[in-house]
């Protein structure tokens, strides 16, 4: 079985969270609450990148849309017109848009003469956006912080804003819902307009932050000393992962290479 996660994960007890669940949060490496409503989005750093991406590649190359996990990986980890940059891999992709089929926000699809699962959003749907508002909201999500002008400036691919005066109007209709998606955080020094960030990111969801090693002292090797019982409970702990992993690949119908 799983061993039981650390009491700062408060989403990971029955029945919120199942085994494949539990897996696939600690496969990424954080946790979101279980979402009981599209309205109020909280979703992770990766939730967001993928999000982000399949909106952009809907807009903007919508010849190559929906992406196969490959180029989905591919674009979250471009260096160019991303942040902050991201590094990826194809295992936390799929296990990423398994949560978000799950909240509603994207699903995977397969065409009738298709070998390859590709993956589509439907976050626009789900939030009930329009075309200049998804464009404003994907941007803040790929880009950081970004002042009206320059969000008119990088939305030229997804729509055509007639005005800076229309950017400004998108983002406030985002900001004035019941649950706003964006905030103006003012102006960063030498900038002669207000910034904007979106507000879908979940600030309390625990984040496990990587325990550096102690350095060891000059000349002498670091010792690890683990018990028999540690290494058998590891061992086994490997085996069921693993058969886990092997069931979620096999549910998105990708092949698990344990070499």
């Amino acid at each position: 079985m799983l061993g039981a996660l650390p009491a700062a994960y408060p989403y990971c007890s029955a029945p919120h969270c199942s085994a494949r669940r539990r897996l696939v949060l600690l496969v990424l490496g954080s946790l979101s609450p279980t979402r009981t409503s599209v309205a109020d989005v909280e979703l992770t750093p990766i939730e967001v990148r993928v999000l982000g991406v399949l909106v952009e590649k809907d807009r903007t190359t919508p010849d190559s849309y929906p992406l196969t996990t490959n180029s989905l990986v591919n674009a979250c980890n471009q260096k160019t017109s991303r942040h902050p940059v991201m590094t990826v891999s194809s295992a936390e992709v799929d296990a990423t848009m398994l949560l978000l089929r799950d909240a509603k926000l994207a699903r995977t699809v397969r065409g009738v003469s298709e070998r390859t699962y590709k993956h589509r959003h439907t976050f626009q749907e789900a939030l009930s956006l329009d075309d200049e508002q998804i464009a404003v909201l994907a941007v803040l999500m790929l880009r950081g912080a970004q002042s009206p002008g320059e969000l008119r400036t990088r939305t030229e691919r997804y729509i055509s804003f007639a005005d800076l005066a229309a950017v400004e109007r998108a983002l406030g209709h985002l900001a004035s819902r019941d649950e706003p998606l964006v905030r103006n955080v003012g102006r960063a020094s030498g900038q002669s307009q207000d910034r904007w960030i979106h507000l879908l990111l979940d600030d309390d969801a625990p984040i496990p932050e990587p325990v550096p090693a102690p350095e060891p002292s000059p000349g002498v090797a670091p010792a690890l000393v683990v018990g028999t019982d540690e290494v058998a409970a590891l061992r086994a702990e490997v085996v069921e992962l693993t058969r886990l992993v092997e069931r979620l690949y096999g549910e998105l119908g990708i092949g698990f290479d344990t070499e």
